[in-house]
Parts: structure tokens; sequence; C-alpha cells
């Protein structure tokens, strides 16, 4: 009681930041409790708290600010941050140190913990530090409240069967997929590829800001993807939406994706798959039967592709092949994913290869997945 006295002496000090002196030596929870105590009974009334200029009176109007930001988001757990002004802290550790007063809370945090008890009682929601639903951060200076959720991940199957549609989206010209206000924070203006359509869903059914995919593997924009589709990954950033039933197929009209999930993460690392897939060829010169059997050659085998000092082995599991004239033909084969089929087909740093095979120049000049394997 002595050392409060003395404080108060020097400085006006509001029921919380005089609590939060003590609280702590004396094992209590509430700070402007025992503040209140201390000021009764010393008879002191408390005018304009020295450390914190009173801002605890102003905390209904930043808990109706973030429960009006919040109000569009699914959470089940929050988390609050905030920004206070520099001279705030400064006259804090002052007084602290002054005083010799050690292990207490700093005015940060003891605003931050009021923030987060009351809104708590508001919402009944639970305020979390690990992977919160949503973290909203109170500005004191700018009277701002910012939020952002945490992201939602999800897996799936896309087919294509139209030709003419690219799998990845062109960004936006004026931040190169970064984000701005030109693409409305998405990082493209445009939804007419693979990754346009999907995304633009995304942003649609769970208010998300922007969609990073994960490819197992890639096609042309002329190729097709059928059977159970080709397997994918997204990260939605900062979703509104969490906590949705999802179709097991959704048409897009030029795709569908099927089996569309929630997951807790997107795997770490490579995802080893196999490829089924129809190679139209073209070849430079006319087919003979003794080239064209040599294919057969390639069952079994490891396909090697080498390029700027990497090397990845790939193995041939089958092939199958129809001459369709005199100068083209079709092959259908299983290999694992990762091998880049034109270079497969016109030999550039692959080995071996369909043009040294069959001693004729060769070009892909179409290609569709059939089937996409993941182990």
């Amino acid at each position: 009681m002595l050392l409060s006295k003395k404080i108060l002496s020097e400085y006006d000090l509001c029921d919380y930041c005089l609590g939060r002196m003590f609280a702590k030596k004396l094992n209590l929870k509430s700070y402007s409790w025992l503040g209140k105590k201390i000021h009764k009974k010393l008879k002191i009334q408390n005018k304009k708290c020295h450390i914190c200029k009173n801002i605890f009176e102003k905390l209904p109007f930043y808990i109706e600010k973030m429960s009006d930001v919040s109000s569009e988001y699914q959470y089940r757990s929050f988390l609050i941050g905030t920004k206070i002004k520099p001279s705030f802290l400064d006259r804090d550790d002052q007084i602290r140190s002054q005083f010799k007063l050690k292990g207490i809370d700093g005015i940060k945090t003891n605003i931050t913990k009021e923030l987060t008890k009351l809104f708590s009682r508001k919402t009944k929601r639970a305020p979390s530090i690990r992977e919160p639903d949503i973290t909203l951060t109170i500005d004191f200076k700018s009277e701002s409240c910012e939020i952002n959720s945490k992201s939602v991940y999800l897996s799936g199957r896309y087919t294509k069967t139209i030709r003419g549609i690219s799998q990845k989206q062109k960004p936006c010209s004026n931040c190169l997929g970064k984000g701005c206000v030109t693409c409305g924070k998405h990082g493209m203006t445009e939804f007419d590829s693979v990754e346009g359509l999907m995304s633009k869903y995304f942003f649609d059914k769970f208010g998300a800001l922007q969609a990073k995919i994960t490819w197992i593997g890639g096609e042309d924009s002329s190729s097709l993807v059928m059977g159970k589709g080709r397997p994918f990954f997204a990260r939605l950033v900062n979703p509104k939406k969490r906590q949705l039933v999802l179709p097991k197929t959704i048409n897009l009209d030029k795709i569908k994706i099927h089996a569309l999930k929630q997951i807790p993460k997107i795997p770490f690392g490579p995802i080893p798959f196999q490829s089924s897939v129809k190679l139209d060829i073209e070849t430079e010169h006319p087919i003979t039967h003794d080239s064209i059997v040599k294919l057969d050659d390639l069952v079994g085998t490891i396909a090697i592709y080498e390029k700027s000092g990497k090397r990845s082995e790939k193995k041939i599991y089958s092939v199958k092949y129809t001459v369709t004239s005199p100068n083209s033909f079709i092959v259908e084969m299983r290999i694992d994913g990762g091998i880049p089929l034109k270079h497969f087909v016109n030999g550039e740093n692959v080995f071996p290869n369909v043009s040294d095979l069959i001693s004729n120049k060769c070009t892909l000049a179409q290609f569709d997945f059939e089937q996409i394997l993941t182990h």
C-alpha cells in the first residue's frame, strides 16, 4: 500500500494501470478491481491516466468495430493483436523502472487481454494463440481494425473435355498477381483458364481473397483431361466462409471439379504420379514397319530428362501404337509423371525418345490425359 501511495503521489493512474502494478504479486486476475480497491482505500480519485490516457474507457468502441469487421466471417476461434503509440510504452516502462516493478504485464499486454476477454464474452467464441480462425489487429493510432482469416486448404480433381483452355491464368497486368485495387486483390482480372474458373468459384463460394493452386502435373491448352481427372491442391487466402458442404461434382461449364474437400494442410514436397496419355505424333518421313515396332522397346525402360544440370528419371510402364497415315501415328502409354512429353517425342534432352528410336524426326501434334494416378 505504501508503494501504491508513492506512485499515486507522482502520477495519476487508472484502475487498470494501477492494479496491473500489483495484481500478479497478490495472485489476482482482475487489474481493474484491484486498482479500484486501492484508489478507494487511499481515498484518491482517479483522473486522466498518465500511462494509457484512459484508453480502457474506449474499449467498447473497438469491440463494436471488431464485431462489424468480423460479421461476415465464419470462425470458432480468434486472436487479437494491438498497435499502440510508442509513447504509451515509454511511459509504462519509465514508471516500472522508476519503482523497480518487475514481472508484471506491460500496457500493451493488458490492453490486448482486456480486448480478448470482452470480445470473447460478446461473440461466445474462444480465443486461441495457435492457428486461430481469424486474427483481428487493432490500431489505436488510426482507430482502425484489420482482419485476416486462416487459410482453407482443399484437394480435388478436375476434368477438361473442351480444347482451347489453358491450365494457368495470366496474372493481373498491374500487380503481376500480388493483388491490387485493379483486380480486387485477387491477383487476376480474367477467369478463362482452369485456374481462373476454379479461382472464381473459390472467390464466390468461400469469399476468399486469393487462391494458390498446386498442380499435380500439367497439360497444354489443346489437351483434354479425362478419367477421374487431374489432382490438385488449393490454398484459399483470407476466406470468409470455412464450414461448407461441397457437392461431389462441380460443373464450371468448361471444366468439372470432382471430390473437392477440405484438408488440414497441403502435402509437403513433390507427389509421385503416373499418367496414361494419348499422343498424336507426326513424322518428317514416311513410317516403316521396321521402325515403328521399335517402340516396343520402351516398355519397362527409364526415360531420363536432363536440363540445366538437373536430372530426373521416369519409368515407362506400357506402350501401344497405331499408324494412322503414312506420316502420323498414335501412341497410348503409361508413364511416371514429370517427363515433358513434347521433348520425349522430339528428342530434346530426353533419352530414350521417340525420334531417335524410330530414326525419324517426330513432332507431338496433340496429347490428352486419359487417366492420372497418384500413389
